[in-house]
């Protein structure tokens, strides 16, 4: 517990505010994305830049309490008795259009930089969701929708400023503390509070891109046409599937409203003419009811998943799988179409391979090694819906496990994941060691543990 005296000592040293449980603001600064999750830590800190961040890390360490970070709150993170540092004020976003190269501070969300980017025709490895805050996304790792034509969004990084447990300000490049550069981007949140990002841009202003919605009663063959259709398509052809449940609301599409349809996503980078080229086969599968694929500006992308833009409550988990056969979708359309009764609203599966299997020279700790396509599952609903949904998705997981990795994606690990033997599973057995030695020299008492925990040695 922290006392009054001692948060209005750290509040005297911050501009932003510092919040106790029970305070005017507490819950706001508190606030996720994700409603499931109620975060309540010991105390929140809203920073509005680098000597806040120290600031409350320094009193972190003092008071023997873990730091964690919270930007939109799109992940779970365990917060109850944490000193939370909430960096949205932290929004600062500088395009150098000659370079190619932007550097965005901690608070920074995608749709802000793809904007920015945009307006030079140039084009970040953002993430699906507009809302997703830029620097949780790419020190997991970052699967871009267009990942398969320039890989992770953590091999394009340059520069990370970020204060350590020490309470210092450091630089991390692939020359300057290399193993730190190296370590935190894939490391997720354990080695310190990041605050400024530098990374490159690409030049691509138009994508060939959007949705092609098919019936559920044709889930099957749309699956099995799509798993056929990736093993040859070239890596600038990026795209998903998933069975969604859409909610009967004014601003769902007419002929998808209230339905469980199947919705293949399409990011081409490349001309249009071949991208419709490529996109023809999944066209002739079955009668569609929407197709949206078309020519489109980069900074619409975000149109492509349609994530929710307002705060939803998730319950969620993922895998990774090592190939797609006509026996895996016989297990998924029975445990999550439209005869199983499932509660989740997406059921989806993402194409890998391409740049993702092509790691940089200066390598980080993000790697997807064997894994052909990654799955990712949702249910909404808050604490009384939570144990139906969290039972489906374990009876789902279990189903296709015979083609599971056994591994998963750092970015998709959820609050049932955060178990330090089970994070562990994101990564080679010798990436983990070499993530636990650095941890043990950069944070050796385990500051930042409230985040999926690689404890130091």
């Amino acid at each position: 517990m922290v006392t009054r005296q001692a948060a209005a000592r750290l509040a005297a040293q911050t501009v932003g505010p510092v919040l106790l449980p029970g305070e005017d603001g507490y819950d706001v600064e508190c606030a996720s994305y994700n409603l499931a999750v109620s975060h309540q830590p010991a105390l929140v800190v809203g920073v509005a830049g680098v000597a806040d961040v120290q600031a409350a890390v320094d009193f972190a360490a003092e008071q023997g309490l873990p730091v964690a970070m919270l930007a939109t709150g799109h992940s779970a993170l365990p917060t109850a008795g944490a000193v939370l540092i909430n960096t949205r004020r932290m929004d600062g976003v500088i395009i150098d259009a000659e370079a190619r190269t932007a550097r965005v501070e901690a608070g920074v969300q995608w749709q802000q930089v793809v904007e920015a980017a945009g307006k030079h025709g140039l084009a970040p490895l953002n993430g699906a969701s507009p809302s997703v805050g830029v620097v949780g996304y790419t020190l997991g790792g970052g699967l871009s929708p267009i990942g398969r034509t320039f890989g992770f969004a953590a091999d394009q990084v340059r520069r990370v400023e970020l204060v350590t447990a020490d309470g210092r300000l450091r630089v991390a490049t692939a020359t300057e503390e290399p193993d730190l550069f190296w370590a935190v981007l894939g490391g997720k949140g354990n080695f310190g509070v990041v605050t400024a990002l530098e990374f490159n841009l690409f030049p691509v202003s138009h994508i060939y891109g959007g949705g092609l919605f098919f019936t559920a009663d044709r889930a099957a063959e749309v699956f099995n046409a799509w798993g056929r259709w990736t093993a040859g398509v070239p890596d600038e052809m990026n795209s998903s599937i998933a069975l969604l449940q859409l909610p009967p609301l004014p601003e769902v599409p007419e002929p998808l409203r209230g339905q469980m349809v199947v919705h293949v996503r399409i990011a081409y980078v490349g001309a249009a003419e071949e991208g419709e080229r490529l996109v023809a086969p999944l066209r002739e599968i079955a009668p569609m009811l929407i197709d949206s694929v078309m020519e489109m500006p980069y900074t619409a992308i975000a149109s492509i998943h349609a994530d929710p833009p307002n705060p939803i409550p998730v319950q969620d988990r993922s895998g990774l799988l090592r190939e797609f056969t006509p026996e895996l979708v016989d297990a998924i359309v029975e445990h999550a179409g439209p005869d199983s009764g499932s509660p989740l609203v997406i059921f989806e599966l993402r194409h890998l391979g391409g740049a993702l299997e092509r790691r940089p020279a200066a390598g980080n700790a993000s790697d997807l090694q064997g894994a052909a396509f990654s799955l990712y599952a949702v249910g909404l609903g808050g604490p009384n819906e939570a144990e139906a949904i969290h039972a489906h998705l374990t009876r789902v997981l279990a189903a296709i496990a015979p083609w599971s990795t056994g591994r998963l994606f750092v970015n998709f690990l959820t609050a049932a994941d955060a178990a330090p033997e089970q994070f562990a599973q994101a990564y080679l057995p010798e990436t983990y060691q070499r993530l636990v030695a650095i941890k043990a020299s950069y944070d050796p008492t385990n500051l930042f543990r409230a985040t999926p925990d690689i404890a130091a040695a």
